[in-house]
């Protein structure tokens, strides 16, 4: 299945989507960082893995520039890459007259980068929508210096955990009582799963299953972690419904390198 679907309109349906979500983007729970216990628990999980030293980071996909400003509070020179206008215009805008910054409207899956030009590649909820993971990590490979490390943080976002489904549930007594949230992703529920049917991990993303095609694009040190410090973190601020969003899925963290 992967490699074979015809990608051109599935790409252009995925950018279009994003694209019309950018400017409500960072009121949707889970997409926004916000300073305080959200921000330290991401910030502690990319230094554990990135190393304390500054480096040279492509972000990928980088949406509305979140985890870009995450990365700068970390010291890094950073080239955030989307290739959604719409998203890059939020981004540019949130981080106006940062240094150590550059902008690139690309694609992810293939982004034109010079040859071992990267220290670091991260991305936060991008491979679950890769429409040719082979290739992309062959890319990505390509695109970093040897030792390099290449860090995304995703998960099975179509089979919620056994917790989930509860939670998911209780989830809809309260949208009944409360009223729907109008920003979370199920605003536009029928789009969403029209592209996600289409997708080669649309029926679900884990390590287990990345694992092998990471190896055969080079990659090597394969260490999956947990997400929960990151929900932990959340459900200290959050309210009901969005503590119980955390429930939902089987989410990780994976990093993996490029020998040396």
């Amino acid at each position: 299945m992967h490699g074979t679907l015809p990608n051109n309109h599935l790409k252009e349906d995925i950018r279009e989507y994003w694209s019309r979500r950018s400017q409500t983007f960072d009121l949707a729970f889970g997409h926004r960082i916000p300073e305080g216990p959200e921000f330290d628990a991401w910030a502690a999980a990319i230094r554990q893995r990135l190393g304390p030293e500054p480096r040279r980071v492509l972000e990928l996909a980088c949406g509305t520039g979140e985890v870009t400003r995450l990365l700068l509070s970390l010291g890094h020179a950073v080239t955030a890459l989307d290739f959604s206008e719409a998203m890059l215009a939020v981004a540019r805008k949130k981080h106006a007259g940062a240094k150590s910054l550059r902008f690139l409207l690309a694609d992810a899956e293939n982004p034109m980068e010079p040859d071992e030009s990267y220290d670091a590649i991260v991305c936060r909820h991008l491979v679950w929508t890769l429409t040719t993971p082979e290739q992309a990590f062959a890319c990505w490979h390509r695109m970093l210096k040897p030792g390099g490390t290449l860090l995304f943080f995703d998960g099975d976002w179509a089979a919620p955990t056994r917790i989930g489904r509860l939670a998911s549930r209780a989830i809809a007594v309260l949208d009944r009582f409360v009223g729907a949230d109008p920003h979370y992703d199920g605003a536009m529920s029928d789009r969403h799963a029209s592209i996600m049917e289409r997708l080669p991990f649309g029926d679900g993303l884990t390590a287990e299953r990345v694992l092998p095609l990471l190896e055969a694009a080079g990659f090597r040190d394969f260490a999956v972690g947990s997400h929960a410090p990151v929900a932990v973190a959340q459900r200290r601020t959050a309210d009901l419904r969005n503590k119980l969003r955390t429930l939902l899925y089987r989410r990780f963290i994976l990093c993996c390198r490029k020998p040396a």
